[in-house]
């Protein structure tokens, strides 16, 4: 079992908080996760059972007396009847920390419940696929990344082909520790069984084939402006299922809608939000990129890159138990800034580019930012080199799989 930056986070917030709860799309390792940190400690119950999801959501008292705590109930947004009880109990063993572990796929559904019934009482994590550094068994710095000149020197340095096989091959740890798995075998049930069981019993969806479609063209648009109209044009649906459905797709973790950086200060910006998979593997099998080769040297090259670069920089956040304050800019000029971190009232502008050399061309949209009433800190250029390099004295270059 590949060892997650998370574990160390869970282990905290457990002696600190009654309930935890660890959200994320399905398979991405929650329930082994948790399940491994106490194997033997606490009981597992997951509601993914028919007989124990009718029992919570039918007599949610008896189902928490049959699973006393400590305990890890799986997949929870199915019975949200629980969340009252737990509170109860919560609220008459006030001392008893970690008490429930909860795991949930459908992450703004599970808000509601729990802002209801268990504020104050509860943390929520959120879980992704491996990151780079764990896929490959290396030590993590233990803090979020922002741009900084310093590495910890660990990282073997790879070429720009072999970062495009891990891009093609994607976070979900299934495919990654079973090197026997059939790849287009996997996602492809991978994607049935969440149709199926999340789309259809959950939100009643009734053109699974059509909403497979929808998926897939929001694969192909990754890194791009959401536009609503052009998806439920070629899809064959309306304005307003095209965007519950993406509301779907977001609240599952298949995708994460960026939105842009807004000082309040001009009207020159745009307000539409991007789009991006959250899985880079999913992503590829979905638009039919068979190899890593065809997608390194295909139509998606760029915006697949931004995308994995993307999902690196968030799981450095959620993984240690942070909520990024991350955006992108643009504006009616066609002035864009791929991503803008702020911390500590401080922008950290950031770019995405497919070369080994970025020049000061790849950053000619970062003073921008200045205008914006807030500290400017050092900016990236996200790229295909091999080790972190100044590109002057406010911006630096850093490889990709150093993020």
């Amino acid at each position: 079992m590949l060892e997650r930056t998370i574990t160390r986070v869970v282990r905290e917030f457990s002696k600190n908080f009654r309930v935890l709860l660890l959200t994320g799309q399905r398979q991405v390792g929650k329930t082994t996760l948790l399940e491994n940190l106490e194997k033997g400690k606490r009981k597992y119950v997951t509601l993914d059972n028919p007989k124990f999801r009718m029992l919570a959501k039918n007599d949610p008292e008896l189902f928490l007396t049959e699973n006393p705590p400590p305990v890890l109930i799986d997949e929870v947004q199915y019975a949200p009847e629980l969340f009252p009880y737990i509170k109860m109990y919560v609220d008459t063993h006030k001392n008893q920390k970690g008490a429930f572990w909860l795991t949930g796929s459908q992450k703004f559904s599970l808000m509601k419940g729990v802002s209801e019934s268990l504020a104050g009482r509860i943390v929520i994590l959120e879980l992704l696929g491996f990151s780079y550094r764990e896929k490959n068994k290396l030590p993590y710095s233990g803090k979020p990344f922002i741009p900084e000149l310093k590495t910890d020197g660990s990282l073997k340095k790879i070429n720009a082909k072999e970062v495009y096989k891990h891009i093609w091959q994607g976070s979900l740890p299934e495919p990654i520790t079973d090197k026997k798995i059939n790849r287009e075998a996997f996602y492809s049930s991978y994607i049935q069984s969440y149709i199926e069981r999340d789309v259809r019993d959950f939100y009643n969806i009734e053109k699974p084939v059509q909403f497979y479609n929808f998926i897939s063209a929001v694969a192909a648009r990754t890194g791009s402006l959401v536009n609503y109209s052009n998806l439920a044009r070629d899809i064959g649906i309306d304005l307003k299922t095209a965007q519950t459905w993406m509301g779907i797709l977001e609240r599952s973790g298949l995708v994460y809608l960026l939105h842009p950086y807004s000082p309040n200060i001009t009207n020159r910006i745009i307000k539409t939000p991007k789009v991006y998979f959250l899985d880079t593997g999913l992503c590829a099998y979905l638009c039919r990129w068979e190899t890593p080769e065809t997608l390194y040297s295909g139509a998606m090259d760029g915006a697949i890159l931004e995308t994995w670069c993307f999902a690196e920089i968030i799981k450095s956040y959620w993984h240690n138990g942070v909520d990024p304050l991350i955006y992108f800019y643009r504006d009616t000029d066609q002035k864009e800034i791929d991503f803008v971190i702020e911390k500590n009232m401080t922008l950290y502008p950031i770019e995405v580019k497919k070369t080994t050399m970025p020049s000061l061309n790849d950053i000619k949209h970062f003073n921008i930012l200045e205008k914006m009433g807030k500290k400017v800190g050092t900016g990236a250029v996200l790229c295909l080199g091999k080790e972190r390099m100044s590109i002057n004295r406010d911006v630096i270059s850093i490889p990709v799989f150093d993020i």
